[in-house]
């Protein structure tokens, strides 16, 4: 290959009249099958090891026309070939399936050149290489992958590769078809455009996402995340668990699952209500409460806004039992639990603490705001009927309101609220006391 090389690099420049053309030069040292064919496709010469890499002795080719070696000499892509090469004078290439001279069959990567001179007639120059075994890995990769891909489509949870450049630009190298029977998304699509998938978290789980990526981008460790993916048929809960790789340059990779947890996160919520739950009314119990209510404190202190605590307590609950009996106590604390959720907002809390003691607290309302809504309440409780043994019962409900600036707790407002809660019992019951700077018991009787 090497004389090869230097007789081209002459010829390429140039040589002297006595160098051998370039078709010499191929039938001389090419490492394949070369052949040398007339305007008819009629073999003319053929190189010293043409046996050795086309299977038939050159005697038996010389003087006979090259489509002999296709499987289908008579209408084979052999002799579409030489036809489009004599037609349009223009190089061809590709792959053939030959026939050896011991009938064997053989890929052959083949390239035919016109040979075109100003005087004589036209020549077409062939060469072939066996790619055979190349061909056969190929197919058997083809036919692993195959079988992988349908192993990767049973799996239920969608494979992904996703990338972060130098530039912490952020893309889906891969998306298995999973995406799509799970999540209804497209893989290629998201691969095309990385927002199609990660566009549709929710605004909260977006950032979490971002800094869970770089925390494990900075330590390379494992990447673990619960998020929730908006869906056209809803919101859906999506885990991501995946390995991060480095690949210099600032590129990282991550080779992971997105699993659909959104059943299993169903079945936590069910009994997160259930465990905080008073099974009673429905509200939610003390430990509940207390959890929420800190994080509804915390958010409120972050944005610099008070928040509205009330303390609530059914007026002579012991006498309401004593006199009718638990069975309608308990209808009464039902009752008055959902006339408090119907008066209330979705948002704000609202918990049980003791038997007949009852807490809210109205998120994002300022003090005179939210004394407006327990007033609401309160009329709304006075107006509850039940009937027991033809009687009407009736019942009123005394609140105290507390208001929590950026610097108090959680225990100082539910002890502020209390006292609040003592001076309306004191001052006659079924009424609000609150802070001093709010008008107190508009409208109590």
């Amino acid at each position: 290959m090497a004389a090869f090389r230097e007789r081209w690099q002459r010829w390429w420049r140039g040589g002297a009249a006595g160098e051998p053309g370039l078709d010499a030069l191929l039938l001389e040292h090419y490492p394949g099958a070369v052949m040398l064919l007339d305007d008819q496709g009629v073999v003319r010469r053929v190189n010293p090891a043409f046996e050795r890499f086309a299977g038939h002795p050159p005697e038996q080719l010389l003087g006979r026309r090259a489509v002999t070696l296709d499987i289908d000499p008579l209408h084979g892509d052999f002799a579409r070939a030489l036809e489009q090469c004599v037609t349009t004078l223009r190089p061809w290439q590709g792959l053939l399936l030959c026939r050896r001279a011991d009938g064997s069959l053989r890929h052959q990567t083949t390239m035919i050149q016109p040979l075109v001179r100003d005087e004589g007639p036209l020549r077409l120059l062939v060469m072939q290489y066996d790619v055979t075994g190349m061909r056969e890995r190929e197919l058997r990769d083809r036919q692993l992958l195959g079988r992988l891909e349908s192993t990767v489509s049973r799996v239920p949870s969608a494979l992904f590769r996703l990338r972060q450049g130098g530039n912490g630009q952020l893309e889906f190298l891969y998306l298995s078809e999973a995406l799509r029977s799970l999540f209804g998304l497209a893989p290629e699509q998201c691969m095309d455009d990385p927002e199609a998938l990660l566009g549709r978290l929710a605004r909260d789980d977006r950032q979490r996402f971002e800094a869970s990526l770089a925390q494990s981008a900075v330590s390379l460790a494992p990447w673990q995340l619960e998020f929730r993916l908006s869906l056209p048929e809803g919101m859906r809960w999506i885990e991501a668990r995946a390995t991060p790789l480095a690949r210099g340059q600032g590129d990282l990779m991550w080779d992971g699952l997105l699993i659909d947890i959104d059943e299993r996160k169903q079945v936590e919520q069910r009994v997160q209500r259930l465990v905080g739950t008073d099974m009673l009314t429905g509200a939610l119990n003390r430990r509940a409460f207390l959890e929420q209510g800190e994080a509804a404190l915390a958010r409120a202190a972050r944005h610099g806004e008070s928040l509205s605590l009330a303390m609530l307590d059914l007026d002579h609950f012991k006498a309401l039992n004593d006199t009718y009996g638990h069975a309608v106590g308990d209808l009464a604390l039902q009752a008055f639990a959902t006339t408090c959720r119907e008066s209330l907002r979705p948002y704000d809390l609202f918990a049980r603490i003791g038997g007949e003691e009852f807490v809210v607290v109205l998120v994002d309302s300022r003090p005179e705001e939210a004394w407006s809504v327990l007033e609401r309440l309160r009329q709304a409780v006075a107006a509850i009927e039940l009937e027991s043994e033809g009687e009407v019962v009736r019942f009123t409900v005394s609140l105290g309101l507390a208001v929590l600036g950026g610097e108090g707790s959680l225990e100082s407002g539910l002890a502020q609220a209390d006292r609040a809660l003592y001076r309306a019992k004191r001052s006659g019951r079924n009424r609000i006391c609150g802070p001093e700077a709010l008008i107190q018991d508009p409208g109590a009787p």
